[in-house]
């Protein structure tokens, strides 16, 4: 009882307790499996105008999609999600949408959409296989469907409608599109009117950076003025990096030649076949018979090449270089070919063994009928020859030069048939009659000398001590500096090259001149850790494999350079790409006080350089000519009287004078309702083309695809 009315006294307490009990247990549900408070669930990968986009959705879209980059895809996907969103609650809002009538034509009716074609495209002849229309749909209606296929179905049925919307939202908002009259007679003047005159520039490169003084206060200024160029819609971070290449040394070059060396002698003496051998040892033997301009320029060096002419047949060269590999070359045989060859042939097609089989009985027959006179050879190979290329000419092919066919045909009608015989020859396609008619010799030549090689190669690629010996160089780099301006002054001491990256999003996969991958991803996730500061530098080197021979091609260090965030740019994140603007602002200054009079000869002499001249530019032109991209100095020609000099003018590039020779009249618009409709039509493309863009610039998104990937 005392304890009860201690309690009592001190009830408070109790309430307090509760409180706290209370509390931690919702703190804790909240954190529980890493899930932050107050934000997006785990699922979600962001948000589009506060609807959440779930992760399982996105990945069920990357199933649709099979090889290429993941990055890019993904990328992709997220930009249709965010799109799909959009159009569509867009056009829910103006009462557009894509009926069920409309969806059952689009994706099994007569005039299919596009991303539905191709699921029933015949890839041999490009066109639409009609009879798998009903059997797609019947087992998409029943489910007994490929997952892989229907994952790709859906994915673009939801594309198609997409597009369907997105046409519609275009389309009514191009109706509106009207070219006033006034408008067309100053884009026809625009274009039309032309002026030519004569300039002198003097280039910004003539002055030295050391000749002007440019001062935070400067830049400050500039950024002021230029604030909405800079602004930045999300955060942005810079990082340096130093790359550490991996090559192969003159020991690992040496060693893949004493190798190849070894492969060649055992070549010489082997009781396996040619072609068993070079297979064995993943090497090529090459069916055609080859010129000496096809063996140096696609198969071997020029040097194997002159060799392989001069050697007996079964001997073997090499090993010799050839780029990033190192090769030796069997010769197999050689013959003297004519230079073109006629013939004809009659195709039927076959990829398994049972249609090889039929169809070396229907050739066997039109062998017998064509012998017997019964049915001349043109005539069968109208009606039944499956080549398109000849089958219309009677199965004729006139003047073709070696190789232009399989081997199996060029050996035929080059050097192993006779004139005017008839012989049956399998190929990859299927079956042949052939019957060579002609071979022809060019004037002055008695054919050309042709072998056939086998080819063993190796990659010239760093071995593994080379390997090992860069990684140790990286990684003392990278554990002897921890801080970014150590690492960028041990690299300046040792010679390295440090790169620094355009700005980066915390989604993005290309990173500096390192390009897309998992190791991109890897850095750039780093880089956009809550945990990581600018000054940081990597606790790991990252490595970048080979994308053919997969060995370990680049140690990277990388450290964080600049974080910009949202809204205004800091005159720290964008100094170094608004520096050289105004040296060239003061530059510009300093050039104009000195010019001196209007005479362009005595002011090219000054600045030693010279009086060119435009003609017949017109206002409208971007781009002109050995002048470039100068807007301004365009304009202030157009502007001047003939004769009349400008006062300097500042360019792009540097400071110009211009003097006007002569201006012509654009003319009268002779044809206002017709150049109406084309600057429509013009205006209509731009706005297709800006209706995606402009719906995103409006829209609360929230990409959080970087909490997975």
């Amino acid at each position: 009882m005392a304890l009860i009315g201690t309690i009592r006294k001190n009830s408070w307490l109790l309430i307090i307790f509760i409180g706290l009990g209370l509390a931690l247990f919702i703190i804790t549900s909240m954190f529980v499996g890493n899930q932050i408070p107050f934000l997006d669930s785990q699922t979600s990968v962001g948000k589009i105008n506060g609807e959440e986009v779930d992760w399982r959705d996105f990945q069920s879209a990357e199933e649709a999609y099979s090889g290429g980059d993941i990055y890019s895809t993904r990328n992709y996907i997220w930009n249709f999600f965010v799109e799909d969103a959009l159009v569509k609650n867009e056009a829910k809002e103006l009462g557009l949408a894509v009926s069920d009538t409309e969806k059952e034509e689009l994706f099994f009716g007569t005039n299919l959409h596009p991303k539905i074609r191709q699921f029933f495209t015949d890839p041999n002849t490009g066109q639409v296989d009609r009879s798998q229309i009903p059997q797609v749909k019947a087992a998409l209606e029943s489910g007994e469907i490929n997952p892989k296929f229907l994952a790709s179905w859906n994915q673009q049925t939801r594309e198609a409608e997409k597009e369907q919307l997105q046409s519609r939202l275009s389309t009514l908002i191009n109706k509106a599109v009207y070219t006033p009259t006034w408008m067309v007679e100053q884009t026809h003047a625009e274009r039309n009117q032309t002026a030519s005159f004569n300039y002198v520039k003097i280039p910004f490169d003539n002055i030295p950076n050391g000749d002007v003084t440019v001062e935070d206060s400067d830049l400050k200024a500039y950024l002021a003025a230029n604030k909405a160029k800079y602004y930045q819609t999300e955060q942005t971070r810079k990082l340096d990096y130093v790359v550490f290449e991996v090559l192969p040394t003159s020991s690992d070059t040496l060693a893949i030649s004493q190798d190849l060396q070894l492969i060649a002698d055992n070549f010489a003496k082997t009781e396996l076949s040619d072609t068993a051998f070079v297979e064995t040892e993943g090497g090529v033997l090459d069916p055609r018979l080859l010129s000496k301009d096809d063996i140096g320029a696609s198969v071997l060096t020029q040097v194997l090449a002159d060799e392989l002419f001069t050697a007996e047949i079964g001997s073997i060269v090499g090993p010799v270089v050839d780029g990033n590999q190192m090769k030796i070359a069997k010769l197999i045989d050689r013959r003297v070919l004519p230079d073109s060859a006629t013939s004809r042939h009659i195709l039927i097609n076959a990829a398994t063994p049972a249609e090889f089989a039929a169809a070396q009985v229907r050739i066997d027959s039109f062998k017998r009928v064509i012998e017997s006179g019964s049915v001349p050879f043109d005539t069968l190979a109208v009606k039944f020859s499956q080549d398109q290329g000849s089958a219309s000419k009677g199965g004729l092919y006139e003047n073709i030069t070696p190789n232009t066919f399989v081997p199996e045909y060029n050996d035929v009608i080059f050097f192993s048939g006779d004139i005017g015989k008839l012989y049956s020859v399998r190929s990859q396609f299927g079956i042949h009659l052939i019957e060579p008619l002609s071979r022809k010799y060019a004037e002055d030549s008695n054919g050309s000398e042709r072998v056939r090689i086998a080819v063993i190669n190796r990659p010239i690629v760093p071995s593994d001590d080379t390997q090992v010996a860069v990684n140790t160089i990286a990684q003392d780099f990278m554990a002897n500096n921890r801080g970014l301006s150590s690492l960028q002054e041990d690299a300046a001491a040792k010679g390295y090259q440090v790169e620094t990256s355009a700005p980066l999003k915390a989604n993005d996969f290309l990173f500096g001149t390192l390009g897309s991958g998992t190791t991109s991803r890897d850095i750039i996730r780093w880089g956009f850790k809550s945990s990581t500061s600018t000054g940081d530098v990597a606790p790991e080197v990252f490595v970048y494999q080979d994308p053919v021979e997969y060995y370990d091609a680049k140690y990277v260090v990388v450290g964080l350079k600049n974080i910009q965030e949202a809204g205004n740019a800091s005159l720290a994140g964008v100094k170094e790409e608004i520096e050289p603007l105004v040296y060239n602002q003061k530059k510009a200054e300093l050039i104009k006080s000195q010019i001196s009079g209007n005479q362009l000869s005595a002011i090219a002499s000054s600045f030693s350089t010279k009086v060119d001249t435009v003609v017949a530019a017109n206002f409208s032109s971007s781009f002109i000519a050995n002048l470039g991209n100068e807007p301004s100095v365009v304009g202030a020609a157009f502007n001047l009287q003939p004769s009349q000099v400008s006062a300097p003018v500042v360019g792009n590039t540097g400071v110009y004078v211009v003097q006007l020779n002569s201006k012509s009249p654009a003319g009268v618009v002779s044809d206002i309702p017709g150049l109406r409709r084309q600057e429509s039509q013009a205006a209509r493309t731009q706005i297709t083309g800006a209706l995606i863009p402009a719906m995103k610039k409006g829209a609360d998104v929230k990409d959080g695809r970087s909490k997975f990937y």
